[in-house]
């Protein structure tokens, strides 16, 4: 299992060619799975499941992308983790929807680590967190399979500009709010969330354990 963290924004559609090219690899049994924490410069992407209507006003680049999901925003102050997992190897019968689960108690557990907790909500994807201005969402999900390697991943809000989400109607969801770690007062750097989702991760997944995380440009 290999963890790695890019110190320097990548482009979305870098991310993208990395991750086939590496899930390739992964299914012919050349690659290891992979862990990689990133940033994105401002931009939007819309998953297979994304309305026209829902993009408001694209002030940043907009990307469709095969992943599961509607409209979400990625950004600066925004850690995205892109998770390269085979699941026929991992799971006696390969299950996606365990796997979202999966994914979300990542999210729980790390935010737990860090005093912030997130909750599932029926019918709404993505971790949630209760404020004095109600629900907002804290992380999102979206996960595309091939050939029953798993990618794409999550993304968690640590001190975005989350005025860039009124671009957008985030995961098509208008009734409730975004906010970040840092809206509900919780001061952590990515290099904490970094070490929290390390940490997590061996709680949900098991046998991931990244004691030297790898660092790339």
């Amino acid at each position: 299992m290999e963890w790695k963290i890019s110190t320097e924004p990548v482009g979305y559609e870098e991310a993208v060619r990395a991750m086939e090219v590496r899930v390739a690899a992964i299914h012919e049994g050349q690659a290891e799975e992979m862990v990689w924490l990133l940033e994105h410069p401002p931009l939007y992407t819309g998953g297979t499941s994304a309305k026209d209507s829902d993009l408001l006003d694209p002030k940043f680049p907009v990307f469709k992308t095969g992943r599961g999901g509607e409209y979400t925003y990625h950004g600066p102050g925004q850690r995205v983790a892109y998770v390269m997992l085979n699941l026929k190897k991992r799971q006696q019968k390969p299950d996606i929807k365990r796997y979202v689960c999966d994914l979300e108690q990542w999210i729980i557990n790390t935010l737990d680590a860090l005093g912030i907790k997130g909750e599932r909500r029926e019918g709404r994807v993505g971790i949630w967190v209760d404020t004095f201005e109600g629900e907002k969402k804290i992380a999102a999900l979206g996960v595309r399979v091939r050939r029953w390697v798993a990618y794409h991943g999550i993304a968690i809000n640590v001190d975005p500009d989350l005025s860039h989400y009124e671009g957008i109607v985030p995961c098509g969801i208008s009734e409730h709010g975004v906010t970040s770690m840092r809206d509900l007062g919780v001061g952590v750097t990515i290099q904490q969330l970094d070490l929290a989702l390390e940490r997590a991760w061996n709680e949900v997944f098991g046998c991931g354990h990244g004691a030297a995380l790898k660092l790339a440009g």
